[in-house]
């Protein structure tokens, strides 16, 4: 397998990178703002809705950063998982296992203590608890400490047996610890350089280096998200930058792999990633309208009686039911008889919190009456 050209961290004068200031200076601005406007409107709401936009993205930054890497966490979980770590209570709250806990806690670290130092012992926390057995899949690998390179080099690749392409080399994992500790230094350092362009820096820093066995996507995500936190001046997280990134996968492999290959001038980098930040704060007004419309919508049925599955299951749908709801998805995923179901399916029609779908069919399926 032969490797594929010329890596940027072989560079005589890594990591003296340089970007083109004036090409990204509008999108910086134009991220400025849209974070100086966004957080202007979460001020404006009230303590509960900030919470709830706040678990809101909590949750999507979870799932996403575990989607780019191909795993797909249960939404019911993470959720719940954020949920009791913000200290907040909902109806149909499920136990979480140990590597959704793992995810939502390092996440959480990242942002909610984003203004603590970033030392190596936090770093193999983070690893520790993204693969709590000890294991990626079904194979062992060196947690909580930096990559060893036992099976060779640290490789992506892609393709065939026998006709695979490197995309990307990882330094030998003997420079890693002087690598890590040059970045630390960096990281810590207190400098001119805008926090948002930091942010974008770091996460392309940190994945170059590669220095875990696994996880370190996941890492330079969350690594973002901190130095973010900071430009918002905020430990709370109204945004997900994991999930624009999701909906980009295939660009972001592209210009890193790019970037990667080769000089030290990452303009491209930098571009691609304030524009994906701008996505994501655009894409942050469809999610903040879910939340004013959950809240009013539990305003205006203050005083309508319901009981705990109904209102587990009004939850769900305010908070995106997956599919139509019929009674037997109701009664499955209340786990009651098809008969309660019906039963609590007609009270709430009753009552004017469901109606039945329009569209016709085999089966009828029922939606939310909105206030």
């Amino acid at each position: 397998m032969q490797r594929l050209g010329y890596y940027i961290y072989e560079h005589p004068q890594w990591p003296d990178f340089y970007w083109d200031a004036e090409e990204l200076l509008n999108l910086l601005s134009e991220a400025r703002n849209l974070q100086g406007r966004l957080m202007g409107r979460m001020e404006s709401l009230g303590f509960d809705l900030q919470n709830q936009a706040q678990l809101d993205a909590l949750t999507l930054d979870v799932l996403k950063t575990s989607e780019i890497e191909g795993e797909k966490l249960h939404s019911g979980q993470v959720r719940s998982s954020v949920a009791r770590k913000l200290g907040m209570e909902y109806a149909g709250m499920m136990d979480s296992n140990r590597h959704v806990d793992g995810v939502v806690e390092m996440m959480l670290d990242a942002t909610r203590h984003c203004f603590e130092p970033l030392t190596a012992e936090r770093l193999f926390d983070w690893h520790a608890a993204l693969f709590p057995t000890g294991r990626s899949g079904m194979y062992k690998i060196t947690v909580a400490y930096w990559r060893q390179d036992g099976a060779g080099p640290m490789q992506v690749v892609s393709g065939p047996m026998g006709k695979e392409k490197v995309h990307f080399q990882a330094p030998d994992c003997n420079k890693v610890p002087e690598l890590m500790q040059q970045f630390l230094e960096w990281f810590n350092k207190q400098t001119a350089l805008d926090p948002v362009m930091k942010a974008a820096l770091a996460h392309f820093w940190f994945v170059t280096v590669h220095p875990f066995d696994d996880g370190n996507g996941r890492i330079a995500r969350a690594l973002a998200d901190m130095l973010l936190a900071r430009a918002d001046q905020s430990n709370q997280r109204f945004y997900s930058m994991s999930a624009q990134i999701r909906k980009e996968r295939k660009r972001y492999y592209a210009v890193l792999e790019k970037t990667q290959k080769g000089g030290l001038d990452i303009t491209e980098w930098m571009h691609w990633f304030l524009t994906c930040l701008v996505n994501a704060l655009k894409a942050t007004d469809v999610t903040l309208q879910g939340v004013t419309d959950k809240a009013n919508f539990w305003k205006y049925h203050a005083n309508t009686e319901l009981n705990d599955r109904q209102r587990k299951m009004v939850n769900k749908l305010l908070d995106g039911l997956h599919g139509k709801l019929s009674s037997s998805k109701w009664a499955k995923m209340t786990k009651c008889s098809r008969d309660t179901a019906i039963r609590d399916i007609n009270d709430l029609l009753e009552k004017g919190v469901l109606q039945k779908e329009a569209a016709g069919g085999r089966s009828t399926h029922y939606e939310l009456l909105k206030p």
